[in-house]
């Protein structure tokens, strides 16, 4: 059974960086897509970025792209999000996510991590 654990969460200023990580039990990220998708108090989970298991292709949502940046490190079984230019509206539970195709869509991925806490203070 795949396990995800999420890392790297925290409170940083607006115009800050954080960068998150999700390690994974098995041999995951060589044969799974992953992604990261966030989730605000009385809001539902959204989708932020996906990178595919062969050829690293990546997808960002239009609210993050040029800000958030998804990388795999298949030796250490890590997907990371690197996030700049913090706003904060990107306050949210931030988790990832394992899956078979790189959809937006949250029912397509079938292993999830708990979340770290993303905290983005003006």
């Amino acid at each position: 059974q795949v396990q995800l654990a999420e890392s790297g969460g925290g409170l940083v200023q607006a115009g800050g960086s954080l960068r998150l990580s999700c390690a994974a039990s098995g041999r995951t990220f060589r044969t799974y897509d992953a992604a990261w998708f966030r989730q605000a108090p009385g809001k539902e989970r959204n989708f932020l970025a996906s990178i595919t298991a062969r050829g690293g292709t990546t997808d960002y949502a239009d609210s993050v792209k040029g800000r958030f940046t998804i990388s795999t490190d298949n030796a250490k079984n890590t997907v990371y999000l690197q996030m700049t230019s913090l706003k904060p509206e990107d306050t949210a539970l931030y988790h990832c996510a394992l899956g078979w195709i790189p959809a937006r869509e949250n029912d397509r991925w079938f292993a999830w991590g708990q979340g770290t806490q993303v905290t983005v203070s003006s």
